[in-house]
C-alpha cells in the first residue's frame, strides 16, 4: 500500500510541475523495490473556470502472495 501511494504522488508531482498543456491522461507501470508491478493510470477534467484541472491517479496491483487485486485513487485539483 505504501508503495502504491508513493507512485500516485510521484505522478501528481510530475504533473503539477509540468507546463499547463502537459497536464494530460495518461498511464503507465511502475515497479516497486518490492517487485510488485503497479499499474497506474490518470485522468485529468478541466474545471467549468478553466484555469484549474481535476486530477485522478488510479493505482492497480496484485498482491502475489495472496493473489488478491487492489487499488487506490488519489484526487487533487491542480491549478494554472
Amino acid at each position: 500500500m505504501t508503495e502504491a501511494a508513493t507512485f500516485a504522488q510521484d505522478k501528481l508531482e510530475q504533473l503539477t510541475a509540468s507546463p499547463w498543456a502537459g497536464i494530460v491522461n495518461g498511464a503507465d507501470t511502475a515497479t516497486g523495490s518490492t517487485g510488485i508491478s503497479y499499474a497506474r493510470n490518470w485522468a485529468v477534467a478541466d474545471t467549468l473556470n478553466g484555469d484549474q484541472r481535476w486530477v485522478t491517479i488510479t493505482i492497480n496491483w496484485t498482491d502475489p502472495t495472496k493473489k488478491t487485486n487492489h487499488s487506490i485513487k488519489l484526487r487533487s485539483m491542480v491549478s494554472q
